[in-house]
């Protein structure tokens, strides 16, 4: 008998509580440095867990009782270092989705997350399991980047409001009837006077709609990520990382000078200095909470959308730009970063000069040289 084949999907990824340490190394590693510590979501995404597990689902193999259900993505906003002084409550997600989805008339039938890298990584998988719903393997921006504003549906002109947010003390906020920068400007003064961070819940959008103009897939890599680093022997060699996690080293040595520059359109700013122990060359990162630039001896070599890393020398555990000190031993890399951002002019709004840097963008070729473009994507 003969016929047309009937086409396979691959099973989803699967998250277990044995998996979260992968994870959280994959995230860190697309946190570029920030992101926020997603330690203390990975215990909570353990209990949450317990013997079961979470499935990552791909928008192109959404299962039938999702079609023509409503997506809302997830994640938490601002001051994310004060998790540790500022407890979640349990319910702040429950929260923000049922204030969102009150006021839009609009059930929600799964979530995702709205940034991929760092804390959030793991606060979307977490509120999931809270609420009971499915998970598509679908973000805002494919790695950590600072500001709502750079969310690939504000990117592409779409609506993010009504959205909500729910702080842990109890006050829910529901924004209506803004654009990205006026949705950045109020979620920031919120979670300033309430006590640093909130859950934030984004529209409810029609999953087929919803999963348009995403990064899909970061999860995915995430956990790949984790798992290959898992491979690597203690100390590893340089070019064993980068061979594992895709990459291309940039410097491996001492950090001689670490500085903080304060705050730059409200974010922390500062710069990190390496000397390459072989070479003598010198290394400057360059950061707005994540790494964004890297200079090696005076020359352009990597910047964002690339995902900039700084790893322990010893263990290769991805290092935060705000943990790392003069005389620390690291090794820095470069990892291609979502392919999204290079689609049309997607590209200014990550690039160096989006954060105020004069400086042409770089795109990784992790074979050979680094690509430097001087406008948009090529």
């Amino acid at each position: 008998m003969t016929g047309t084949p009937t086409r396979t999907s691959p099973a989803p990824a699967l998250i277990r509580a044995a998996d979260v340490d992968a994870l959280v190394v994959g995230i860190s590693l697309l946190g570029s440095g920030g992101g926020g510590d997603a330690v203390t979501f990975a215990g909570v995404l353990r209990r949450r867990l317990g013997d079961g597990e979470i499935a990552l689902i791909s928008p192109d193999d959404l299962p039938a009782a999702l079609t023509g259900g409503f997506v809302v993505p997830v994640g938490v906003v601002g001051a994310i270092n004060v998790l540790t002084e500022k407890l979640p409550s349990g319910r702040e997600f429950h929260d923000a989705v049922a204030a969102v989805t009150r006021w839009t008339g609009r059930r929600a039938d799964a979530l995702m997350a709205w940034e991929a890298g760092g804390l959030n990584g793991l606060s979307g998988l977490v509120a999931a399991l809270d609420l009971g719903l499915p998970f598509v393997d679908a973000d805002l921006m494919g790695r950590a980047l600072p500001r709502l504003d750079q969310f690939t549906w504000a990117v592409r002109g779409r609506a993010l409001t009504p959205c909500a947010l729910a702080e842990p003390s109890g006050p829910i906020l529901v924004v209506d009837s803004a654009d990205a920068t006026g949705l950045e400007r109020t979620a920031r003064s919120f979670v300033a006077s309430a006590g640093g961070w909130a859950a934030l819940a984004l529209r409810p959008t029609e999953i087929g709609q919803g999963t348009r103009d995403t990064v899909t897939g970061s999860l995915t890599r995430a956990l790949a990520l984790g798992r290959a680093h898992a491979t690597l022997e203690q100390a590893p060699a340089p070019q064993a990382v980068a061979d594992a996690l895709g990459g291309r080293v940039l410097a491996t040595g001492r950090i001689v000078d670490v500085a903080r520059e304060g705050m730059g359109r409200g974010f922390r700013r500062g710069s990190v200095a390496v000397v390459d122990t072989a070479s003598g060359a010198v290394l400057r990162l360059e950061a707005e909470n994540e790494f964004l630039l890297a200079i090696l001896d005076g020359e352009l070599t990597a910047s964002c959308p690339d995902l900039l890393c700084v790893l322990d020398r010893r263990t290769a555990v991805p290092r935060a730009v705000e943990r790392l000190r003069v005389g620390d031993e690291v090794m820095a890399v470069v990892l291609p970063g979502p392919e999204w951002w290079w689609q049309d002019e997607a590209i200014d709004h990550v690039s160096p000069s989006a954060f105020g840097l004069d400086a042409p963008v770089v795109r990784t070729a992790v074979a050979g040289k680094p690509v430097v473009n001087t406008g948009g994507p090529r």
